[in-house]
């Protein structure tokens, strides 16, 4: 079965796009087969495939205070 190829549009972070396209290309790959690639383990993993977690509550707190920064100690 020959696999009928498609082209969509997405909206990325700039700054994630661009890091990923150097992975990518060391790992002689383009955007679209990675995409491809994450869309099969999707469907054969019925899911995501990497583990997915909501922060608890300690991360959350320490989360907010680095976006505010506060209680942030600097290092030398």
């Amino acid at each position: 079965m020959v696999a009928i190829r498609e082209t969509t549009s997405i909206k990325l972070d700039k700054h994630t796009k661009e890091e990923a396209k150097k992975v990518f290309a060391q790992l002689g790959i383009s955007m679209g087969d990675a995409v491809n690639m994450f869309l099969t383990q999707v469907t054969l993993n019925n899911g995501i495939p990497f583990e997915i977690k909501i922060p608890n509550k300690e991360t959350k707190s320490v989360m907010k205070d680095i976006l505010e920064n506060k209680n942030i100690e600097k290092l030398d």
